[in-house]
């Protein structure tokens, strides 16, 4: 069995939260001694710098994707847009690909995307996943960091996959 949970915690995303916090509170550190503010604005000023930091740290950790592979077939979630776990199994899966992909150009950039097509992307970061393509005809690409383990997995299971490097 394969499982993988993948969260938004890439670098660049830590920096730009430090960079907002350092904006926020620039203007109390820069003109403290000149600045004149009362006790509600100092408190509102730090209320709302709270709320960022909140927000930023809610997102690290509440928003996630949730990936489990086995005999049966493919279960996901992604946290908070699925309360319950997805589950789709191997006879309603007409092809499977581990493949790389272009998260900006094919579904414009990471999360959850959805499109007027029948397409539909799960990523959090980097550009390897595997494209399911359903029975009907829908294709789902989720997100992966280990793209050698589920072609294992598949491989073990007897799961017929094609591997591409587009």
């Amino acid at each position: 069995m394969f499982k993988e949970i993948q969260r938004f915690d890439q670098w660049w995303l830590r920096l730009l939260l430090i960079v907002i916090l350092c904006i926020a509170i620039s203007p109390l550190v820069m003109d403290y001694d000149t600045l004149i503010l009362s006790r509600f604005e100092l408190a509102s000023v730090i209320l709302s710098i709270l709320v960022i930091l909140g927000l930023f740290i809610g997102f690290w950790y509440i928003f996630k994707l949730e990936t489990t592979i086995d005999e049966t077939g493919v279960t996901y979630r992604f946290v908070p847009f699925h309360i319950k776990s997805r589950f789709r199994s191997w006879a309603e899966i007409k092809s499977a690909t581990v493949r790389k992909y272009n998260p900006i150009r094919e579904y414009g950039g990471w999360g959850y995307r959805i499109s007027f097509t029948k397409r539909k992307a799960l990523t959090t970061k980097g550009n390897r996943g595997i494209q399911l393509v359903f029975q009907d005809g829908n294709e789902l690409l989720l997100g992966t960091q280990h793209p050698d383990k589920i072609i294992a997995i598949l491989k073990q299971y007897n799961i017929p996959i094609n591997i591409s490097s587009k």
